[in-house]
This record gives C-alpha cells, structure tokens and sequence, in this order.
C-alpha cells in the first residue's frame, strides 16, 4: 500500500468553504433561472400544492407507491400536527414463486387491481362511507394540477406494461369503479419529497425546505413567488441532477460507468446509492486491484463506526471483501478516506440547503427547520457533525438559528394532507 498515494486520494475529496460558498451560491442561481424559464440544471417541478395551515382535520386514505413495496393507511388528522392511524395495509408488489405485477409480462390492470385489494383490505369493504384518497408516487411523472400526473418512465426496474405514459389517478380510479369501490376518490399526487415538507410543516410553521437522503437525493421547497402572481407552491427542485460542482478523478470514472453518464451528477457524488462506489473505485485504486471491489454504504458506516485503537472492524471488513491482511496504520488511512467521502457528501449536501435559504431569505435568514427523511441523515456516522459545520460556513452566525430535523414516515402523513388540502 502506497501511503502518499493513498494520502492523495484522501485529499481528492477535501471541500473547502469557498467550495461550499460556490455550490450554494449556484444552486440559488439555478433555482432563479428555472424560475424564468431559462436554462438550469433544476428540473423546478411544480407539486400544484402549497404547505398546510395546520388545522387540517378528518379521516383520510393514504397510498405510499414508492417502490416495490405498498402501503395503504387510514389516517384521521386531528389539527395542530396531531394524527393518528386508524388501519395500515403493507404488501409487496412482488413474492417471488406466487406473484409479480412489476416485472415484464406484468400489466397495469393487474397492478392497480391489486392497489384496490389492499384499499378494500383497509376500509374492510365499506362501499358507503366517502373516502378522499391522497398517493405519494415516487416516480418520474410529469404533472399539471394536484391530481393530474402522468408517469414519464419507470424506474427502480418496474416493467408493468400500460402505466407510463398514463395519470396514475385514472388507472386507480378505473380500477376502484371495477371493484364497485366509487366512494373512493383518488384527488391528489405528489412526490415523496413533498410529502416529506408537508408532513413536517403540519407540526411546524417554520418549515420550508424538505429533502430525502437516503439512498437517492432530492430536494424541494415552498416558493412564494414574491414578484409574480404565479399561485405559491412546493417546487420539486430534483436537486439529484444538479452538476455546476467539482469532481475528481473517481466521481469521473463513477459516472462514466454508470447506467445513465453525465446525469444526476450531485446525486452521484452525494447519495448512499453511489457513495460506497466510490470507495470501492478509490480502493481498487490506490491497492492496485484488478477487480473493482463491491462495498456499500453500509460498509462505511461500519467503518466509521469502528472507534478502537487497533481498527479490528476495518481490518476485518477488508479482509473479509479483498483477503488483505491491513496493517493498523493501513487500515486508519482507510477509515479517514471512508471518514473524508461521507464528510464530502455531508458538506455538499449542507451547501445546497444554504443556496435554497439564500433564495428563499435574501435579506436575513430567520430561525427555520430544514426536514430530512432517509437513512443516511438518520444512520450515517458524522453526517449530521459535517452537515451543521459547513452550514456554519456558509452562513455564518444565521447557521445558529437553522434546524435539521429527521422526518420518518412523511410519505403516509404527507400523503393524507395532501388528499385534505385537496378536498
């Protein structure tokens, strides 16, 4: 192991606070030319909502559509950020050996069909009572109100025919009428990201900026429109594909073998989904591998975890994926790469929220709570130290007044207050 080379590796992914002060200061930017329509590497997708009042009340159905696994909630809203769940229904869309609506031969009948089984599950067959129904969808899709929002494309290796292309509301609706469920009324669609920000702006006023940082990364935010008579909402910034950043040789080389180049760069360099990869590049690397190795986010977590002297949990996850026996100092230089990836990650992440309160408070920034879903924030060793250190940086003394608040299970809660705005 070659420990200047090493070393040097470990510096590629430095962030300095002009670096920080650049990214937020790009990001704004971003943020008011997509505003005008101009060019910016933020999508801006309208949500057609804004934030709640708090004083939202009543029994809703919420449907959680984020991936291959589905839940269907019956949730009373009591105002003032209370709530409680009155029945949850969890199943996959796919058990291996008995079923599969998502796979290719799959079809979008079959699907919402099943969708319709678990509603009838919840509401155990009341076919009477009225039921407004609000859907996070955690898919590409391309929206123009609250309920009208059409899949652009599958992801996450969905391949059920006759959905993209179609309002998802349409196909759950048909499918509620074929059951005879017409008490069941789907009025509202929204991201999870969104869904995030109003669950936690339900609780607390001062809430504008909600995000997921998990294994993917976005960001959204409610706009005012101060200048314009444009209707405020929450835009969906689909901050993932924002790439007016630095990269070093591993981000290059990460995104040239990647399924999609040159798009969702930030997310690439940022996200539990990618962050382990690259460890994995700069391990092939700098030991000179011919093999690139296979480490996850998970992985650097256990390092970092490790805090005794001699690094035995270093030492024997390295062992464990390269049959490399680590010499202590060998394995600390280890530890600080996964150390100074995670910290990046963090940093930049904590960069982009300043370049939204800038936009946002252009004259002073007052006390505000930044609301993050996702295991990363929640789990990831360091995350949260790096994330207030480089607030600070940017902003200064007004980092003092800015929260960053964890916000499980906002896409059930989101979800509902979305079908109660709605209504």
């Amino acid at each position: 192991m070659d420990n200047n080379k090493f070393s040097a590796i470990i510096n590629t992914f430095s962030t300095s606070q002009q670096d920080l002060m650049d990214i937020a200061a790009a990001v704004r930017y971003d943020i008011e030319e997509g505003l005008k329509g101009n060019t910016s590497s933020l999508k801006m997708l309208k949500s057609y909502i804004g934030l709640p009042s708090g004083q939202e009340e009543g029994k809703y159905l919420a449907l959680d559509f984020g991936g291959t696994n589905l839940r269907v909630v019956l949730i009373e809203l009591h105002k003032n950020g209370k709530f409680t769940i009155l029945k949850k229904v969890a199943k996959p869309l796919k058990v291996a050996g008995n079923y599969d609506f998502v796979g290719k031969g799959s079809c979008a009948k079959d699907m919402f069909d099943f969708i319709t089984e678990i509603i009838d599950e919840v509401i155990e067959g009341n076919k009477n009572e009225e039921y407004f129904l609000g859907h996070t969808f955690s898919f590409p899709s391309s929206q123009t109100n609250i309920y009208n929002a059409k899949l652009i494309t599958w992801t996450k290796e969905f391949a059920t025919s006759g959905v993209e292309g179609q309002v998802v509301n349409d196909l759950l609706k048909e499918s509620l009428s074929r059951y005879g469920f017409n008490n069941v009324k789907p009025i509202a669609v929204i991201n999870d990201t969104v869904a995030v920000l109003l669950a936690a702006a339900y609780k607390s006023s001062d809430t504008y900026i909600g995000s997921i940082y998990a294994t993917g990364h976005n960001t959204c935010y409610f706009e005012s429109y101060p200048e314009s008579n444009s209707q405020p909402m929450i835009i969906n910034l689909e901050i993932g594909n924002f790439y007016k950043l630095a990269v070093n040789k591993y981000d290059t080389i990460l995104n040239n073998n990647s399924e999609l180049p040159d798009h969702q760069r930030l997310e690439k360099m940022v996200s539990g989904r990618y962050i382990g990869e690259l460890f994995s590049y700069c391990l092939q690397d700098g030991l000179q591998l011919e093999k690139l190795p296979d480490f996850t986010s998970i992985d650097l977590s256990t390092i970092l975890n490790d805090n005794s002297t001699t690094l035995n949990d270093v030492k024997t996850l390295i062992t464990n994926h390269l049959s490399i026996e680590l010499s202590t100092e060998n394995a600390r230089l280890i530890q600080t790469l996964a150390q100074n990836i995670v910290s990046r990650s963090a940093r930049i992440v904590a960069a982009t929220y300043c370049g939204i309160l800038w936009h946002i408070f252009p004259n002073n920034i007052p006390r505000h709570n930044i609301v993050i879903d996702g295991s990363l924030f929640e789990k990831m060793p360091t995350v949260t130290d790096n994330m207030h250190e480089a607030l600070h940086q940017v902003l200064g003394s007004d980092s003092a007044g800015i929260n960053l608040v964890l916000e499980n299970g906002g896409s059930i809660l989101g979800a509902a207050l979305a079908a109660a705005m709605s209504k």
